[in-house]
C-alpha cells in the first residue's frame, strides 16, 4: 500500500477491537502491519457478524490492509520465529503492538535484549493489569445511568464499543509518538495503554469528574435531550425520527428560519423572561421549545424535512437503521470517496471503508483483509530470509500454516 506511513513496519498480535483498530489505522495509512495468529485462528476469528459459511465479516473489517502469518506460538519454534520478526533490525522496524499479556517470550525486557531500541505498545484492561473489557469499563464510568429514557432509573449499556475504538486510535497515536521519539533520540520504549484509563480520562476531559468535585452534582438522565444545550429527537409525519441540534446561536437561528417559528419563540422568550440566544436558556426551556419544534416535524415527512433543513443549513440528521443507512445514505456508499467495493475472499463483494483521514499527498486506497495465513510463506521467505526447505519443514511440523480458505 502507498501512504504517509510507508517504510514503517508493525508486528501485531491481537484480538477483538482496540488493538486491531490500531493496526488497521496504521495499515490504512501505509504501514506494513503483519498480524500473527494461531494456526486455525484466534479467539476473534469467527466473531459475529458471520456469513453462512462461518467467515467473520467483523474479522475481515478489522484487518483490512494487513499481512497475515499463521504461527503456533505455543511451540518454541513459533516463538523464535515471531521473536526474530519483532526484533528484526532495520529502520522503521522493531515495533510491536499487542493486547496479549507481555510475559514469557513476549516479555519486553526479553525482546529488548535482541533489539535495544524496541518499541512495544501493550493494550491492557485496568491500569493495574487486571482484566477489563469495554462493557465492564463503561459500567463504571457513569454513562449507563444517563443513557436511555429519562424515566428509567436502570443502567442502559451502549452497543457501540466506544472505549475500544477510542483506545485503538489512542494506541495508533501512542505508537507514532514512540516512533517519533526513537527517530529523534534512538531510544525505544515500552508503552502501556489501559482501556480503563482511556475511559476515565475521557470522562474527566468532558468535565464530568470536575462537575462532581466542584459542584457536588452530576448530569441527569434526560433521554435524548442534549445536556446543557439544545437538541432532541422528533417524530416525522411518516413515522421516521430526526435529531435536531442547535448548540450555537447560528444553528438556533437557522432552525427558526427553516421552521418559520421565529415569532412563536420570540413570544415564548417574553413569556418566560429568557433569551434563547443563550445556550443555557435553551436548555432550561427545552420542554417548551420541544413542543413547537415537535409540532412542526410531525406535520412534515422525512423527505420534506430533508429538503427544507438542507436548504437552510440546519444541523440535523435522520435516525436510520443499518438497513436504511445502507439503502438511503450516500455517505455509506461509493459516492463517498471513503468507500470502495472490494472482493473479500470467503465473503464476497461489498463496500468497505479506507482511512477517514483524506490525505492530499497520497491517494486513499481500500485494501481487503488477508486470509488467515495468506502471507506466511512470503513473510518467512522475504522478511526472515528462510529457505524453501526450512519453510517446508515448519509446515510439516505444524509450526506455521498457509492461507485458510472456506
Amino acid at each position: 500500500m502507498s501512504g504517509v506511513l510507508n517504510g514503517l513496519r508493525v508486528i501485531e498480535g491481537s484480538a477483538f477491537v482496540a488493538a486491531p483498530t490500531c493496526g488497521m489505522t496504521l495499515a490504512q495509512m501505509g504501514a506494513d502491519v503483519i498480524r500473527f495468529d494461531m494456526v486455525g485462528g484466534g479467539i476473534d476469528y469467527r466473531r459475529w457478524p458471520v456469513m453462512e459459511n462461518g467467515n467473520s465479516i467483523y474479522w475481515a473489517g478489522m484487518n483490512k490492509g494487513k499481512r497475515s502469518i499463521a504461527v503456533d506460538f505455543r511451540k518454541p519454534e513459533g516463538q523464535e520465529l515471531l521473536t526474530e520478526l519483532i526484533t528484526q533490525p532495520g529502520e522503521g522496524r522493531g515495533i510491536l503492538l499487542t493486547n496479549f499479556p507481555m510475559r514469557g517470550w513476549l516479555d519486553y525486557e526479553t525482546l529488548k535484549g535482541k533489539r535495544d531500541d524496541l518499541i512495544a505498545l501493550n493494550i491492557i484492561g485496568n491500569p493495574d493489569g487486571s482484566v477489563a473489557v469495554d462493557y465492564t469499563v463503561n459500567a463504571a464510568v457513569g454513562f449507563p445511568f444517563v443513557t436511555g429514557p429519562d424515566a428509567d432509573t436502570n443502567p442502559v449499556n451502549h452497543v457501540l464499543p466506544g472505549w475500544d475504538v477510542s483506545t485503538g486510535f489512542a494506541a495508533a497515536t501512542g505508537l507514532l509518538g514512540a516512533e517519533r521519539h526513537r527517530t529523534r533520540t534512538g531510544e525505544g520504549q515500552y508503552v502501556s495503554l489501559s482501556l480503563a484509563d482511556m475511559a476515565f480520562a475521557t470522562v474527566g476531559n468532558l468535565g464530568y469528574i470536575g462537575e462532581v468535585q466542584m459542584k457536588g452534582e452530576s448530569r441527569p438522565n434526560i433521554g435524548n435531550d442534549v445536556y446543557g444545550s439544545y437538541g432532541r429527537d422528533f417524530a416525522t409525519a411518516d413515522g421516521r425520527r430526526v435529531m435536531i441540534i442547535a448548540v450555537s446561536v447560528h444553528q438556533w437561528k437557522k432552525l427558526l428560519e427553516a421552521t418559520h417559528t421565529g415569532e412563536k419563540f420570540a413570544a415564548l422568550e417574553a413569556e418566560l423572561g429568557m433569551d434563547f440566544t443563550l445556550e443555557e436558556h435553551r436548555y432550561a426551556a427545552r420542554e417548551a421549545i420541544n413542543k413547537h419544534v415537535g409540532t412542526w416535524c410531525a406535520a412534515h415527512r422525512l423527505n420534506e424535512i430533508r429538503t427544507i433543513f438542507d436548504e437552510h443549513n440546519v444541523c440535523w440528521g435522520p435516525y436510520q437503521t443499518f438497513e436504511q443507512m445502507v439503502a438511503e445514505d450516500p455517505r455509506a456508499s461509493t459516492a463517498n470517496p471513503l468507500f470502495r467495493e472490494i472482493n473479500q475472499p470467503g465473503i464476497g463483494r461489498y463496500i468497505a471503508a479506507g482511512t477517514p483521514n483524506n490525505f492530499t499527498a497520497v491517494p486513499r486506497t481500500v485494501p481487503r483483509a488477508p486470509l488467515l495465513g495468506e502471507h506466511t510463506d512470503e513473510i518467512l521467505s522475504g522478511d526472515l530470509g528462510l529457505s524453501d526447505g526450512e519453510i517446508g519443514k515448519l509446515h510439516d511440523t505444524g509450526v506455521v500454516a498457509g492461507p485458510e480458505t472456506t
